[in-house]
This record gives structure tokens, C-alpha cells and sequence, in this order.
């Protein structure tokens, strides 16, 4: 993840904040699909909310952590895909030096607690109906409000058709970083206008058109497949350093939309069919990303340096949520209307990190690969609850907890 994807989420929290109704690309989108929500074992839970799924009566709590009684959850049961992100969750942490003790009020982490959480999960994995509170304790996170309200956005990792060489259909490059020209970088308009680096064996692919390269951009990263339909991970390589414009906003300034309207889809729809418009558009944001071919990566992968999990991996603001963090949350689902019609208690794993998620109020879910993934990320603007998960210390009994 980067800090180029602020204009999705921007433009999400705008949305969020005057409820109102994202149009999916089918208009009967539902977070998680109908197939997806068979695969995810999980436990319902019932707190009153409104269609945003905010609860607007929880009592406001005090620090970014509060001690929470796990006695009151229903836990949710462990399936093949969140064992498998547990373990790599283990990497994340093994990858990472040993941190000292950072506190958040009263509540001490250090990758020591965080390691053992993970252990003591795979520990009951295949019990039934586990007390976790014997091992546990939970700590709910003060959320966006002060209040616990947490909010969910989503992200995807593109799979993008190219072209090793320029031809008539592929003529628009994914660039490699160059070097600076005179202490900066070229803007947007200039290197996709312009042409500015073309020429200069900077280009790694040729892609259909130029609204496909900035979508990737927005995610930071890629899968790119070639007409012989062999495939490649294009990573994240670092940014043209120029000042970032929402093209979201851009567009609702000049009129070309409303606020109801817009989401990923509704813009990838709407530059597909006014092509007149995809340079204006595209331009009046300066900052440019780069990429590199990624040659031992074959899957995805987060700030942790492990594979991410769909519907498990979250990326988080590191200063509130260490990486390696092991969260039980309550997830928002979203009917055809985009509305919440509940929560549902899941465990979900902090592997990834970004420029624009910031605070204790908002995290961002990983959805997956290519167009499904794209469906439930454009779809995801929500609010549900988070509990960080911490060895229960020797001195605590369960009725303090």
C-alpha cells in the first residue's frame, strides 16, 4: 500500500459521513459474496447501528485500548485460509527485531505478547467452543469516534492484461523509477502527456490504456499477464514525490458528479466512456507511481513481507496497531443496497501498512485478486468494532477481565 491510495478512501469517508448509497458494478453487490461468506466461519453479533453499521450509543472510552471482558464474544471458528494467515503472521514477526515495549495507556505491547497471541489462536484452533478468556484478553480499540466505531475500507490486487512490447492495442507503459532530473521528478501530465521518459528503457510493459496503469497506481501494486497468458508481480518501486490530488474530488468539483455516485467502479466506468475527458481527468492529479518487476514474489504481499490472506489481511497504522497484531473485529456486512444488516466477529491479522490509513479508527481489509477482489474493495466503506488480542497476564482473573 501508498499514500496514492488516499483518493478512494478520501472520497469513501466522504461518502460514509453522508450515508450515502456506493452503486456497485452489478447494483446487487454484497461484502462478503455469497460464495465467500460460506467459506468464512463466523459468529454474528448484535449491537444496535445505524446504515453505515456506526453505533452511535456506545460510551465513550477513554484510551486507544480498553480492557474488555472476552466472556461476552462469541468466538468465531478457524477455517484452512485463516490457520495458513496465522502462520505467516508468525514470519511477520520473526521478520521483524525484537521491539521494545510500546505502551497505549495502560495497555504494553512488544512482539514477545503479539508472538504468543498467535500461538495460544493455533492452540484452540480445533477446539469446540474454546474459552479463550483463559488464555486472552481483549482490548477494544477507541476507534475514528472516541466511541469504537472503526472504519473498514477495502483493497485489491489488480491483474492487469499487457503487452511486453509496444504495439497498435498496448502503446501506454508502466514505468521504472528514473532518476531525478534537476532535483525532481516529472509530473503526471508529463509523463504520460509528454512522454517525457519515453525512450529511456524505463518502460516494463504496455498496457490498453491509461486509466488501467492509474488504477494499479492506486493500489500500489499488481499482477500484469501477458498475451501468452504467463503472469508477473509488478511491486511498488516509489512515487514521482509530486503534491497528491483526488481525482474523485476533481470531478466533483467540476461537475462531472455527485457525491452518491462515486466509487472505483462508477470512475472506471465513467473514463471508459468519456475518453474525451481521461487526460483532464487523470492530469489534475501530479503524483506518479512507479513500479518493479517483483522476481521471486508470485502472490501479493504486504509491509510484513508475507503473503496476504483475502478477508483476513488488514493494513493499519503502525503508530496504533503493531504489524503482527492479531484483532478479533467485528466485520460489517452489506446487502444489495450497500447497507449494513450486521456484524459478524472475525479474527484478522495486521500484515500490511499505508500512507493513508491513519489513527485508530480505520483499517483497510484485503479483497482479494482481479475483479472480485475490486468488487468487494469498491464496495467496502463501513463501520464495525476491533479488540486486540494480548496474553492474558499471570496476575489477571477472569473476573477482572
Amino acid at each position: 500500500m501508498n499514500n496514492f491510495r488516499t483518493m478512494l478512501l478520501s472520497v469513501a469517508a466522504l461518502l460514509t459521513l453522508s450515508q450515502c448509497h456506493i452503486p456497485s458494478s452489478h447494483n446487487s453487490m454484497t461484502y462478503p459474496p455469497k460464495e465467500a461468506s460460506k467459506a468464512l466461519p463466523v459468529a454474528k453479533v448484535s449491537f444496535d447501528f445505524n446504515g453505515n453499521g456506526k453505533n452511535g450509543s456506545s460510551k465513550e472510552l477513554d484510551d486507544v485500548y480498553t480492557k474488555t471482558s472476552l466472556a461476552k464474544f462469541d468466538f468465531p471458528e478457524f477455517n484452512n485460509e485463516l490457520v495458513k494467515g496465522l502462520k505467516k503472521q508468525l514470519k511477520v514477526l520473526k521478520y521483524r527485531k525484537k521491539e521494545q515495549i510500546r505502551s497505549f495507556g495502560k495497555v504494553d505491547i512488544n512482539t514477545e505478547k503479539l508472538e504468543l497471541t498467535i500461538k495460544e489462536l493455533l492452540k484452540i484452533k480445533d477446539v469446540e467452543n474454546p474459552d479463550v478468556s483463559k488464555s486472552l484478553s481483549a482490548y477494544q480499540l477507541k476507534g475514528e469516534d472516541g466511541r469504537g466505531n472503526v472504519f473498514f475500507t477495502g483493497y485489491f490486487t489488480p491483474v492487469l492484461k499487457v503487452s511486453r512490447v509496444k504495439t497498435a492495442r498496448y502503446k501506454y507503459p508502466l514505468y521504472a523509477k528514473p532518476k531525478k532530473v534537476n532535483g525532481t521528478y516529472p509530473t503526471r501530465a508529463q509523463i504520460d502527456g509528454e512522454q517525457v521518459l519515453a525512450g529511456k528503457g524505463l518502460e516494463l510493459a504496455y498496457t490498453e490504456n491509461l486509466a488501467d496503469i492509474y488504477f494499479m497506481q492506486v493500489q500500489g501494486s499488481g499482477i500484469v499477464q501477458y498475451p501468452d497468458g504467463s503472469r508477473e508481480m509488478f511491486a511498488y518501486a516509489g512515487s514521482n514525490k509530486h503534491p497528491y490530488k483526488s481525482i474523485g474530488r476533481y470531478m466533483i468539483k467540476k461537475g462531472y458528479t455527485t457525491p452518491a455516485k462515486v466509487s472505483l467502479t462508477w470512475i472506471t466506468r465513467y473514463l471508459k466512456n468519456n475518453p474525451d475527458q481521461l487526460e483532464e481527468i487523470l492530469f489534475a492529479n501530479k503524483s506518479y507511481i512507479f513500479f518493479e518487476r517483483s522476481k521471486y514474489q508470485k502472490t501479493p504481499k504486504g509491509a510484513g513481507l508475507v503473503p496476504l490472506t483475502t478477508d483476513f489481511s488488514i493494513a493499519v497504522d503502525t503508530k496504533y496497531i503493531p504489524l503482527g497484531s492479531c484483532l478479533l473485529s467485528a466485520v460489517p456486512i452489506i446487502n444489495k443496497q450497500n447497507q449494513v444488516t450486521h456484524h459478524e466477529y472475525r479474527l484478522l491479522i495486521a500484515q500490511d501498512k499505508g500512507g493513508a490509513i491513519k489513527g485508530p479508527g480505520h483499517v483497510d481489509l484485503y479483497t482479494g485478486v482481479g475483479i472480485q477482489g475490486q468488487r468487494k474493495a469498491s464496495a467496502l466503506h463501513h463501520y464495525g468494532k476491533m479488540w486486540l488480542l494480548l496474553p492474558r497476564t499471570s496476575n489477571e482473573t477472569l473476573a477482572s477481565l
